[in-house]
């Protein structure tokens, strides 16, 4: 499976910023919808389902996300990525 990458944005009157949970949200709506109009069962795309409904289940999410906007606020880009390997979740935040 290749990897989730999740950008989140910081909040401005100019800019409308999407936080982690926002963002994982919105790929597993995105993510469900493709996998109801596939008939035929797409592996990388029900290991990405997997990946992202883990991490939304996840106690790390609040921890991630309190991190990541911390970052944010600081003024640095947040980039979190979701691996699944072999059927276990990681999550990593790196910042620039």
């Amino acid at each position: 499976m290749d990897t989730i990458e999740l950008k989140p944005g910081y909040s401005t009157v100019e800019i409308p910023g999407k936080c982690i949970k926002c963002l994982a949200e919105q790929e597993y709506e995105k993510c469900l919808k493709e996998l109801l109009k596939d008939e035929e069962g797409e592996r990388e795309l029900e290991d990405r389902f997997e990946a992202l409904v883990s991490l939304l289940k996840s106690p790390e999410l609040e921890k991630l996300r309190e991190e990541s906007e911390r970052y944010l606020a600081d003024g640095k880009e947040v980039n979190l990525t979701v691996y699944l390997d072999e059927g276990k979740s990681r999550y990593e935040i790196k910042t620039d």
